[in-house]
Parts: structure tokens; C-alpha cells; sequence
């Protein structure tokens, strides 16, 4: 059989020459993106990360899930998985204390942004002089402003992709904001005088102020600080007398300080029931239903819900 012959005219090879260079270019884009590695300290800044950064670069998480930030430490290996990323997004405000010598001398030959740093000084919590509560994912509305800075920090590594870091940052700070007033509204089922939320450690200063409850932590804002017996005994009295029926603990923050203060009060002639667990400094891990920021606050809302007004 005669062997079958194409022909291309001159017009026709340059359209297919042009229509593969095109994808050759869009192709080597693609692969730049695709190519950068973006390092998030904590999974909250991760999710944060992960919303605004879509599929477009990949984003790799330094802690785990219930990892406590404020008390871990770079291993050798976490060291060079953070020189090796292209850009390193922190949540800053000291949120991860004992890594900040590392993102420190990081920050001198590779970008590092730490989100909650960009924040308005006027909306954030002071601790002590120009020290600042770093659990601002809390107040979900306060969140959503930390969008831009991340879309930001992408835009300067990748702008070809700027229109769609920008869209999803827009995308996502809206949702914050939707779920901002769910929180609202699901706070606002707790009758007025049981609104007391006593947790492990002060982590939920911000969501008190945003949902109108009062928050009292057993720890102080860093997990790295010890409670006093005088505190300990000042907390029991104050549970006592106010009738406090239940008290939650943290699913990064270890069980004993609630642990001693519902044995202290039940020496007292009170029992305290054990809330369920709460995602504080840390989302939940694979199959938790909580494993982006806001499946969490969600969770945390209906168990604060369910414990302090009898929900079920």
C-alpha cells in the first residue's frame, strides 16, 4: 500500500508553529509557579496560605496539627525545610517564640512575612508595652485583613499570577466575614450571664471581644508561662462563686492546669464538667472536621454553645 503523504502550506506551518511556542511559553509559566515552594510556620497560617494561593504553588506546613507554637523548636531538618522554600509566612506578633531567632536571620536573604504583623496597631490586644496578643484568627473579621499581605507576598514572587492571588484573597476575606457574623449570631444564643468561657490558656481574648463573651484562661497568652497557686486559687474561687458549670480544654495545650482547677473546685463542693476539646493554636488533622479555619471556629462555636447554655 502506497505510503500516505501530508502536505502543510507555509501559512499552515506558522499558525503551528505559533500555537506551540504559545504553549511552550504558558507551559514554562506554568512550571515557575508550580515550582515555587511557600513554607506556613502553623496549620492556621497554612489554611490562610492555602486560600489565597490556590493551586497554583506548593504549600508546605511546618507544624502539624496540635502542635503548640509558642513552645516548639526548629529541628536541623525544619531549618533547611524553611532555606529551602521560596517565600516563609509566619503569624508573627511572637505567636511562635522560639522560632523567631531562625525567621529572623531567614528574613535577611529570603522574603519571611509574618501576617499579623501587617495589622492595624489600633485592633490588635497589647499584653504588655509593645507586646501584642498574636491569636488574632480568632476575631474571624480581623483575619480576614491578613489576605492582602499574603496575596502580596505572592504577587512579588509570581506575578503572572496576580489576578487570581488577588481574586481569591478578595474570595476569602469575604467568607471570613460571612463567618464572622455566624460566630455573631451563635455566641448570642448563650444567655447573657452564662457567657464566661474559662479555656487552658488566654488564646480566645480576641474571639471575646468579636462575640461578646468573657474569656479567662488558666495560662497566660503564651503557653510558656505557668500558672500561680494564688491564680490557680483565685480562678477556683471565682468558678465557685459564679456557679461556672464547665470549663474547655485545648487540643495543642496539655489537660493539667484544667485538670487541677476542676479538682480544686470539686473540693470545694463543685462539680465542673470537662467541655469538649477546642482548636486553639492548632486546626484539626485529617478527618477532624476541622482542618481548615473555619470548620474550626464553627466547632469551637457549637461546643462553647453546647457547654455553657445546655445545647445538645
Amino acid at each position: 500500500m502506497p505510503q500516505k503523504m501530508f502536505f502543510y502550506d507555509s501559512k499552515s506551518v506558522a499558525l503551528r508553529m505559533a500555537f506551540w511556542v504559545m504553549m511552550a511559553c504558558f507551559s514554562a509559566q506554568a512550571t515557575a509557579a508550580d515550582s515555587l515552594r511557600i513554607m506556613a510556620t502553623t496549620t492556621v497560617v497554612a489554611d490562610l496560605v492555602r486560600h489565597v494561593a490556590g493551586d497554583r504553588v506548593t504549600v508546605d506546613c511546618l507544624m502539624g496539627a496540635g502542635i503548640d507554637p509558642h513552645s516548639y523548636k526548629a529541628t536541623p531538618r525544619d531549618a533547611d525545610r524553611l532555606a529551602r522554600a521560596d517565600l516563609v509566612v509566619a503569624s508573627g506578633l511572637h505567636l511562635e517564640g522560639k522560632l523567631a531567632e531562625l525567621l529572623a536571620r531567614l528574613g535577611d536573604r529570603m522574603p519571611v512575612v509574618g501576617v499579623a504583623d501587617t495589622l492595624p496597631r489600633d485592633r490588635l490586644l497589647e499584653i504588655a508595652p509593645g507586646l501584642f496578643d498574636p491569636h488574632v484568627w480568632f476575631d474571624a473579621a480581623l483575619w480576614s485583613l491578613c489576605t492582602s499581605s499574603v496575596a502580596d507576598a505572592l504577587v512579588a514572587l509570581d506575578a503572572d499570577g496576580a489576578d487570581g492571588y488577588r481574586m481569591r484573597a478578595k474570595d476569602y476575606a469575604a467568607e471570613l466575614q460571612s463567618l464572622d457574623v455566624h460566630l455573631r449570631e451563635r455566641i448570642a444564643t448563650i444567655p447573657l450571664q452564662k457567657r464566661v468561657l474559662v479555656t487552658a490558656h488566654d488564646a480566645f481574648r480576641y474571639f471575646g471581644r468579636a462575640y461578646g463573651i468573657e474569656v479567662i484562661g488558666v495560662q497566660g497568652t503564651s503557653t510558656t508561662s505557668e500558672a500561680g497557686l494564688n491564680d490557680m486559687n483565685r480562678l477556683v474561687d471565682r468558678v465557685v462563686a459564679q456557679k461556672i458549670p464547665v470549663v474547655f480544654v485545648e487540643t495543642s495545650v496539655s489537660d493539667r492546669n484544667v485538670t487541677a482547677l476542676r479538682e480544686g473546685a470539686r473540693a470545694r463542693g463543685q462539680n465542673v464538667a470537662l467541655g469538649s476539646r477546642l482548636y486553639s493554636d492548632s486546626l484539626g488533622g485529617p478527618g477532624s472536621g476541622a482542618e481548615t479555619l473555619e470548620e474550626a471556629l464553627r466547632a469551637n462555636a457549637d461546643a462553647i454553645v453546647q457547654g455553657l447554655a445546655g445545647e445538645r
